[in-house]
């Protein structure tokens, strides 16, 4: 496995995870130019959209993912990271010089350390929205934040990496990923939660397709709120 210097930066991507983020990070970045070389994906459900998202890319088992990729996606729900991580380094699958780049909102590099251990190159990389599943996710990550965390001289590939899937990198600190994860948690669930409201306050009056009336609105709320958030 090539150093991050010697790569001439197109990279073979390994996704561990056919969730709704895992394949629409890996096509986003097959855009860019990277080579998605398989998916670890057990569901027929996961099967499917994977298929579905990433045509072509082989159904792949976890040990044989991993030994062909430069950068390897962790798209698992946060709660199953840690183990996974480390079974695979008990079973010697990391490698060095490997990217192993992890999308779970509240923690950092640190539950990557028993692939660090092995000479991995931890990233982590949350983006903050909402996802589908389905292709058109791919579009509007176009703007969308990730928080970034990695040490200091490989956060310019996590960085970079978040450009090119159309996305605004933010720095978010190891110590900080819990309160980063709160934050998205309770925007997330305050906003379904008025959004909910609305549109049954429509509904109610016969007002046909009320989600599609309000997204504007919505839209430009949001929009609104984070300038406002960086203006200060």
């Amino acid at each position: 496995m090539s150093s991050p210097s010697q790569r001439s930066g197109r990279l073979g991507i390994g996704i561990v995870g056919a969730g709704r983020v895992g394949p629409i990070l890996g096509a986003a970045l097959a855009g860019a130019g990277h080579a998605v070389v398989g998916i670890a994906a057990i569901s027929d459900e996961s099967r499917e959209r994977a298929d579905a998202i990433l045509p072509g890319v082989p159904i792949l088992e976890m040990p044989a993912l991993i030994e062909r990729s430069e950068l390897v996606i962790l798209a698992v729900p946060q709660g199953e990271l840690a183990s996974l991580v480390e079974g695979l380094a008990a079973t010697g699958s990391w490698q060095p010089g490997q990217l192993v780049m992890h999308t779970a909102p509240g923690v950092g590099i640190g539950v990557l350390t028993p692939a660090l251990a092995a000479g991995a190159i931890p990233l982590a990389v949350h983006p903050a929205m909402q996802f589908t599943g389905s292709s058109v996710d791919i579009a509007r990550l176009a703007g969308t934040w990730f928080a970034v965390t990695a040490p200091a001289p490989v956060l310019p590939i996590g960085q970079a990496l978040v450009v090119e899937m159309g996305g605004e990198p933010v720095v978010v600190a190891e110590k900080d990923r819990a309160a980063y994860a709160e934050a998205i948690e309770t925007a997330t669930t305050f906003s379904s939660a008025i959004v909910d409201q609305a549109t049954g306050l429509l509904a109610s009056i016969g007002i046909e397709s009320p989600g599609l009336v309000l997204g504007p609105l919505v839209r430009s709320a949001v929009e609104n709120a984070l300038q406002r958030a960086r203006d200060d």
